[in-house]
Formats: structure tokens, sequence, C-alpha cells
């Protein structure tokens, strides 16, 4: 595959963010979710400038080329989502389509939530809403499923852990948690593990689920008032059903907070449905930001 991206950096909210950039038009953000980087949207860039839109994938802050700050507590989803806002107004922009996945998708309803000014279009892919995930944490069904990210809370065992064996953790969770075999090659498996090795990423990939573990119940966590969680921007949810570690429950009631909402239910695709059904993520997220 032929790559028609160009990379990029700035100083944006005060760190320095990598990107790549390919295609013109009205400009779409997409955010990746743990333990990626940018090139989880790999299949889905071309596609999209394709159509007619500017794409610009990030590096969020502590991932692979992106700056990697000290401290758990400079990964706040709060803090995340200024991230965003300042990566768009840095792109010459007041506005734009914002797409995310996983931690990207989090970050996203966030964004949504907090500066609705600056979103157009909002496209979430096996990422559950905010108020709705404080309700199904209350729960077995998603407690349990949650397991690693009490894990992640531990000091330096989750560090070692991914290091083990050449990073073989990652390998295991490409080759084994995908609904469609080889949904993840070679060499993207091969880019990960780069990432996750390089000096600091680690640490501040788990750092994500360490300060949103320690936030919760506080003000500002997952929960608040069915007022301050309504997302009032159009939005397109895509979901994997044989997702391993949110539960399907993550969909309930979401039409309460979300009153322009549109559900597409992908039986085939897991958690990671960006890789498992790429073409049809790509189909649904051009049909959608162009208006359908």
């Amino acid at each position: 595959m032929a790559e028609g991206w160009t990379h990029h950096e700035g100083v944006v909210n005060n760190v320095r963010l990598h990107w790549v950039e390919q295609g013109s038009g009205p400009l779409v953000v997409l955010l990746h979710g743990f333990p990626e980087f940018w090139w989880g949207w790999h299949r889905q860039i071309p596609a999209l400038a394709a159509a007619g839109f500017r794409v610009v994938a990030p590096d969020l802050r502590g991932y692979n080329l992106s700056e990697k700050p000290k401290g758990a507590a400079s990964y706040r989803v709060s803090i995340l989502m200024e991230d965003v806002v300042a990566l768009v107004r840095h792109l010459g922009e007041e506005r734009a389509h914002l797409a995310g996945h996983d931690w990207g998708g989090m970050v996203a309803w966030r964004t949504a939530l907090r500066h609705p000014e600056v979103v157009d279009r909002l496209v979430v892919a096996n990422a559950p809403h905010p108020a709705v995930f404080s309700r199904e944490l209350r729960r077995p069904r998603q407690f349990l499923r949650s397991w690693y990210a009490m894990f992640f809370q531990l000091p330096l065992l989750p560090e070692a852990v991914f290091r083990a064996n050449g990073y073989a953790t990652v390998e295991w969770i490409f080759r084994n948690n995908p609904a469609r075999p080889g949904a993840f090659t070679d060499d993207d498996i091969r880019r990960y593990k780069e990432a996750m090795a390089r000096p600091g990423a680690l640490t501040a990939m788990l750092n994500y689920y360490r300060t949103f573990v320690r936030n919760l119940g506080r003000r500002g966590g997952t929960g608040g008032s069915e007022a301050t969680q309504t997302v009032t921007r159009p939005t397109l949810v895509i979901w994997g059903e044989r997702d391993t570690a949110l539960n399907i429950h993550n969909l309930d009631g979401l039409e309460l907070y979300v009153p322009d909402l549109r559900i597409e239910r992908l039986p085939d695709a897991s958690h990671w449905v960006l890789a498992d059904a790429p073409d049809r993520v790509s189909e649904l997220m051009i049909g959608f930001l162009r208006g359908g």
C-alpha cells in the first residue's frame, strides 16, 4: 500500500504531538486507542482522503512519536480533550469531524460533551459513553471484563509483563483477540511493538488507565447528570459485537444521552473493529460524515 500521508508535528496544549495527514476538504481527526498509535487508522485514512476529507491522525500524548509527559496526572481525560481542541485550532480550523476508537473514543466522547462547538459530527468505535460506562462498571458483567485496568494500577509489574519476551503480550493481543484471522499483519505487530518500546511510552500508555481508575467517582469522572452528559452533535457508533473487553450492554440506553444517534452493530467484528471490518468501517464513516 502506497503511503499517501505526510508526517507533521507541533506543540499544542503545551505538548508536542506527532500526526499524519492526507487529503483535502472538511477536517476529520482520528483518535486511536490502546495499545496502538495513529497506525490503528491506517486502513481508513486513504479511504477518507479519497472521499474528499482532510484526514489527520495524531499519536495521542505519550504514544509513539508524541511527547511523553511525566506522571499519571498528565493523562487525565480532561487534559486529553484539550489536546484535541488545541490540535483543531493548530490546524487552522474552528470545527472538525471527530472519530475515536477505544481510548480515542473515550476522548472523543468527552470532547463532544465539553466542547460541542469544536465537533461537527462524531464517530465512535467500540468505546462507551462515559455515563453509560459508569453504570456498567457497577455491574459484574462489565466490571469483570475490566480486570486488566485494575492490574494496570500496580507499579512496575504491568510494564515488566508487557516487556517480557520481546513484547510478546502485544503480539498475543493482536494475534488472538480479533475476530478475523490475520486482521493484524506481521508489519502491524512490529510497528506496535516498536512504538511501545520507545523510551517512556509504555508507562505513559498505562497512565491513561491509572489516572482514569483513580478518578472514578470523583467530580469530573465518568459520572454526571443526564444534562451534562448529553451529546448534542450527530453521532455514529460502530460496535463490533464480539468485543471481549466491553459488553454489548454499553449500548443500552445510549439514546438517552445522544438524541441524534445512529448505531451500526457489526456481529462478526471484535473490539478491533477497525481491523476486522476495515472497508465496512470506512464505508459507514464516509456516508455519515457526508451527511447520510
